[in-house]
């Protein structure tokens, strides 16, 4: 039996791509799974029924995880229906290819909101039931900009670097207590949002191909139901950031 049998997972921005992805990759590996959306609400309950057919349980689930509130109805929904969450992945996030000059500080302080706050707010409404349960799994989905500078812009750069230092934090202050915090930082993935990618960028690809959104699910379910992996971020760019 899977280490995650009857382990309740959340994943936000789960109703297409990446964040797709780590939602049926977690149901395969024996999880629960709550979708969130911001606004396709049919493309997440397509994900739950995806879910539902390989006999796990599923919740398609509506919030702005950049609002607090919302995030307290998300998360007491999830508890409600499915039960405490033992696994959070934020996935949810924005992008937007911006010169630096047109880069005001409103669009600075929404990409922080967005992409770097929301984790903050939903990793701190699920961790009273992790530490109460000594089991956890916090998995944050940050970027190659935030090791490199990327292609898209500083607005974006910063909300996916700062994301690996509250990973780091949470790794070092819940160690003891069963959780573990990671962080994966994806290159150029086959999703929409690589879309906006200039194809001039492809071609300074070392391995010269770009990943899929199922390999980055892989990375989750290994980070999911292994114990001492910690701290750590998993680069998965076909070689354009080397560790």
């Amino acid at each position: 039996m899977s280490t995650l049998s009857n382990r309740v997972a959340l994943v936000t921005g789960a109703s297409r791509g990446i964040g797709k992805a780590i939602a049926l990759a977690l149901a395969n590996a024996g999880a629960g799974v709550a979708v969130n959306f911001s606004t396709q609400s049919e493309a997440a309950e397509t994900v739950c029924q995806q879910i539902r057919a390989a006999g796990r349980k599923s919740l398609p689930i509506q919030a702005d995880v950049s609002k607090s509130a919302d995030v307290d109805r998300m998360v007491k929904s999830v508890e409600d229906k499915l039960g405490p969450v033992a696994i959070l992945v934020n996935n949810a996030g924005i992008a937007q290819v911006l010169p630096p000059d047109q880069v005001t500080e409103q669009i600075f302080e929404h990409f922080l909101r967005v992409n770097l706050t929301s984790m903050f707010l939903v990793t701190q409404r699920v961790l009273p039931n992790m530490r109460k349960a000594k089991w956890g799994r916090i998995i944050n989905l940050s970027s190659i900009a935030a090791q490199t500078g990327g292609v898209i812009g500083p607005h974006y750069a910063a909300s996916k670097a700062g994301i690996l230092g509250l990973t780091r934090s949470y790794a070092a202050l819940y160690a003891k207590e069963g959780i573990t915090a990671n962080a994966i930082a994806p290159g150029l993935i086959d999703t929409d949002m690589a879309a906006s990618i200039p194809e001039h960028i492809r071609s300074t690809i070392p391995a010269e191909t770009i990943g899929s959104a199922d390999e980055v699910a892989r990375i989750a379910v290994l980070l999911a139901e292994n114990k001492t992996i910690t701290g750590q971020t998993y680069n998965i760019n076909a070689g354009r950031y080397m560790s």
